[in-house]
Parts: structure tokens; C-alpha cells; sequence
């Protein structure tokens, strides 16, 4: 698929079920140059030669200490740009076993947060934040206190617009 950005990037989206469909994301530090604080999928830029679903299972295991055998890959959602950045992300879906004890890569990672899908779609609205300065109104979805926007509130959206479907 076509997308916006100018460097290639992969994330994992991990799921697991545990009375319900939960989702795994990071919090990322906030001394980072890039996203720093921000609630993203774990994952990066692409290396060299490397298959952008190999790029999202390596990251996800440099990341939270996911190894890339204990991930059934499921699929993946459309490929989402970010714009401050100009990174094409491309997702992939990964189902995973709950209560895996994860193990954080400190530089990057600040915690791992399990959050249930049901919670992120009733915590769905537009916001009005501000980073650098800059007020603006955007897509959020809140769970435990979480506020999740940007390209992975998108990714996201993907993400429970296909589990409602399945659902059905």
C-alpha cells in the first residue's frame, strides 16, 4: 500500500487474550530526541536488507524482551504515516500468551502497558492537546489513566475497527 512518509518503520501489535482482547504497548522515555513520552506499539526503523515483519519482531524483542517464537503473527493493518517525523509505520498483529514477563530495553523504554481493548474503545474522543506549544485537536483513546494519539491512536483505530467486525 501507498503511504506518506520517507523512512520505513515496523511495529508489533501484541495481543493476548485474558477475559477479553488486550493489546501491549510502550511508554516511551522521556528524555527521547523522537515520540519521547509517548504510548506506541514497540518497534523501528527497518535495517538494511531486513523484511519489515522481521523489523517489528526484532524491535518488539530488543524493546520489551518479546522473542520473535513466542509471536504468532496474525497479519497486518494499512501502513500509517507519521508527519513530524516522516516515518511509513507498518503494523503487524502478533497474538501472544498473557502473563509474559517482560524485559525492558531502559534506553528507550520506560514501561509496558497491557491494555484491554474494550477499555481503549469506550475511552475513544477527540481531545485537544498540546506538544511544543502547539494546541490542536486530535483522535485519543484513554485507558488506566493512558492517553494514546498520533499514529498509534490510528493504528489503533485499525486495529478495533477490525476486532468489532470479527466480533460480530
Amino acid at each position: 500500500m501507498d503511504v506518506h512518509g520517507g523512512k520505513e518503520a515496523a511495529v508489533l501489535v501484541p495481543l493476548y487474550e485474558a477475559g477479553g482482547l488486550h493489546a501491549v504497548f510502550t511508554r516511551r522515555r522521556h528524555d527521547l530526541r523522537r515520540h519521547a513520552g509517548e504510548i506506541s506499539f514497540p518497534g523501528g526503523r527497518r535495517d538494511e536488507g531486513e523484511e519489515l515483519v522481521e523489523t517489528a519482531l526484532r524491535e518488539a524483542h530488543e524493546e520489551v524482551g518479546l522473542p520473535p517464537d513466542v509471536v504468532r503473527v496474525a497479519g497486518a493493518l494499512p501502513p500509517t504515516p507519521t508527519f513530524v517525523t516522516n516515518y511509513r509505520i507498518y503494523p503487524f498483529v502478533g497474538v501472544i500468551e498473557a502473563g509474559f514477563a517482560w524485559v525492558l530495553q531502559r534506553t528507550e523504554v520506560d514501561e509496558v502497558l497491557e491494555l484491554s481493548l474494550d477499555e481503549l474503545r469506550a475511552g475513544y474522543g477527540e481531545r485537544r492537546l498540546v506538544r511544543k506549544g502547539i494546541p490542536f485537536r486530535t483522535p485519543t483513546y484513554e485507558a488506566g489513566g493512558h492517553v494514546i494519539w498520533g499514529a498509534t491512536a490510528r493504528i489503533l483505530g485499525d486495529l478495533l475497527a477490525r476486532t468489532a467486525r470479527s466480533a460480530r
